[in-house]
């Protein structure tokens, strides 16, 4: 198993370094960093372009450039940024927010998606399986934001009708800080409640679909007509056999869909105004702050890599079938 983990995170070193390369690419052919400094009225100086040329390394290749990047986040200097921020600092404070939410919203989908798709499943064709398909084709097509913001006005004229903040609306935590650690936690779980249920609505829709076929095509198994012929009882055949290997593909399936999350992860964090990983991508894109960009994409890939080989460990562990040799 070490040898395994070992050999999957060497082959993980040549992706980000290619995939990242590519995006360094994409992301500095996106616009002039300079441009906002350049369309200044009265016009800066020719002096004051040329520092900030230099200082943003413009006046070198591209592929020079890149290398600076690369070998900088190994020294930890993640690069120069347009607003003079500390791209590391700001992204170490910024991640653990994100992190927080998806993480949330990813165990509330899954929960999720294993009850609709398991009562699915055994009561296929039922009114119940019914209307849990026409719940999850109708998150399927209602756009995150839109949900978050539905929701967020809904939450604005509850607290509004009954005069308290029965939900928080803004925010990652209360300004001022609460004081205690049992304060802090009730704070930072009250403003977790909404934008986790926007992004687990959104995640948990797909994935039941996946689990309610597994199971489907599980149930239809010889290996499970056995257990049933052997006398087993109904929810023992159900839980320790076919939900067991059903939860195959959707461990698959979310390991893939964590940059979705994520990308969910922006457009929620924008609507209740939270300080994360969001809107510091948002306000580096609109900057054209290449490296500032470029660190947030490293930090989420190398977190979606270290999620996928996790699913992948957890293979052996769902199906004994499987060795990892």
């Amino acid at each position: 198993m070490f040898a395994y983990i070992v050999r999957r995170l060497l082959h993980t070193v040549p992706v980000v370094i290619v995939g990242s390369f590519a995006t360094f690419l994409m992301v500095s052919a996106a616009g002039d960093p300079l441009g906002d400094l350049k369309a200044k009225q009265p016009p800066v100086s020719p002096a004051v372009l040329a520092a900030e040329t230099h200082r943003l390394r413009l006046d070198e290749p591209l592929h020079l450039r890149y290398w600076h990047w690369l070998s900088g986040i190994v020294r930890g200097d993640w690069g120069p940024s347009v607003s003079r921020i500390d791209i590391g600092h700001e992204i170490g404070q910024r991640v653990l927010v994100s992190v927080r939410l998806v993480a949330f919203a990813m165990i509330v989908a899954v929960l999720l998606a294993l009850v609709v798709g398991l009562v699915s499943a055994v009561r296929r064709y039922s009114v119940i399986d019914y209307g849990f398909t026409f719940l999850g084709f109708l998150m399927l097509s209602m756009p995150a934001f839109w949900l978050a913001i539905l929701l967020k006005q809904q939450a604005i004229d509850v607290n509004d009708a009954v005069g308290v903040s029965l939900f928080y609306t803004v925010g990652d935590s209360s300004i001022p800080a609460p004081t205690g650690f049992a304060d802090t936690v009730r704070d930072v779980l009250g403003h977790l409640v909404l934008p986790t249920i926007v992004l687990a609505m959104t995640a948990f829709a797909p994935w039941s679909r996946y689990v309610r076929s597994s199971i489907i095509e599980v149930l239809q198994s010889d290996y499970v007509r056995l257990a049933r012929a052997k006398g087993l009882g109904r929810r023992t055949v159900l839980v320790r056999h076919a939900l067991r290997t059903a939860l195959i593909p959707l461990t698959t399936v979310v390991g893939l869909d964590l940059a979705v999350l994520f990308s969910g992860a922006v457009v929620t964090e924008t609507v209740f105004q939270w300080r994360g990983m969001g809107s510091f991508l948002l306000t580096a894109v609109r900057e054209r702050d290449v490296y500032a960009v470029m660190g947030w994409l490293l930090v989420v890939s190398l977190i979606v890599i270290l999620f996928n080989l996790i699913a992948d460990l957890l293979y052996a562990v769902l199906d004994p079938r499987i060795r990892l040799a």
